[in-house]
């Protein structure tokens, strides 16, 4: 289902992992990352904590890491911090910064759908829309299950991402803007009976063009909510922002709280 063009404008093959491409993630990290976003992470975590009740010092697992943002804000607030992404650009930046700010924490290359850490954590998150991106749905459950096996009984995962109906409300066919001195060119186009979102990003800077586009399958709250009970979750809390709001039609983001059995793990699959 997933394609990524490359610079030269020739698509490369869904089955080749265009989220495992260190280049795709570098191109594109001065527009995912910038201050702004940095920025943003004592808030996020703050929300994190005050929704799931997370003790002082729990163990945390940050799936899809990127360069660090949320697990360099909770591991400089006491927690032992583990974080999980395949880009090792991003791996890399995220144990500088923590070294440069004195702080502890653990950072792994993995694929998400394989990494586990039985019963290790507390908490994990997987944040700022990374999740959607495999070529089917039972990989990204796959995913899923790897973090319900990683947490403890009556441990708790948090998700946000863009939900299949704020994507439908909001939708726009494409815009232009200028980020960092660059020029960005973005084109947006719904795949199937909105089963996903096709993104091209077009990058103008100087003399050089990044052109690249790949798929995120897009999921409901209640499509959501059914594919972590199947993945061992054995309940899920939906929100429509950081403060707890309904998930209604004012909306700004799908938030999800999903916990792990007091008793282990209860998977429809299993």
């Amino acid at each position: 289902m997933s394609t990524a063009r490359s610079d030269s404008g020739g698509d490369a093959a869904a089955g080749d992992g265009w989220f495992s491409d260190d280049g795709f993630w570098t191109d594109y990290a001065p527009l995912l990352f910038g201050g702004d976003r940095w920025g943003e992470a004592p808030a996020v975590v703050d929300a994190i904590l005050a929704l799931t009740g997370a003790p002082a010092g729990t163990p945390v697992l940050d799936m899809c890491c990127g360069p660090g943002r949320h697990a360099l804000e909770f591991a400089g607030r006491g927690h032992s911090v583990v974080g999980v992404d395949i880009t090792e650009p991003y791996l890399a930046a995220a144990r500088d910064s923590a070294e440069a700010m004195g702080l502890s924490a653990e950072f792994i290359r993995a694929d998400a759908r394989e990494w586990s850490r039985p019963g290790a954590f507390g908490l994990a998150v997987n944040l700022f829309t990374s999740f959607g991106y495999f070529d089917s749905r039972v990989e990204d459950e796959a995913m899923l299950e790897r973090i319900a096996e990683s947490l403890a009984p009556g441990g708790a995962l948090v998700m946000d991402l863009v939900g299949k109906e704020t994507a439908a409300r909001d939708f726009i066919e494409g815009e232009w803007f200028e980020r960092g001195g660059k020029l960005v060119l973005t084109e947006f186009e719904v795949v199937g009976a909105w089963e996903g979102l096709r993104n091209r990003w077009v990058v103008v800077d100087g003399d050089r063009r990044v052109d690249r586009s790949w798929v995120q399958r897009l999921y409901s709250a209640t499509e959501l909510r059914d594919s972590l009970t199947r993945s061992g979750f054995s309940s899920v809390d939906l929100y429509g922002s950081w403060d707890g709001a309904p998930y209604d039609q004012k909306a700004e983001r799908l938030v999800a709280v999903a916990r792990r059995g007091t008793d282990g793990i209860k998977s429809e699959r299993r």
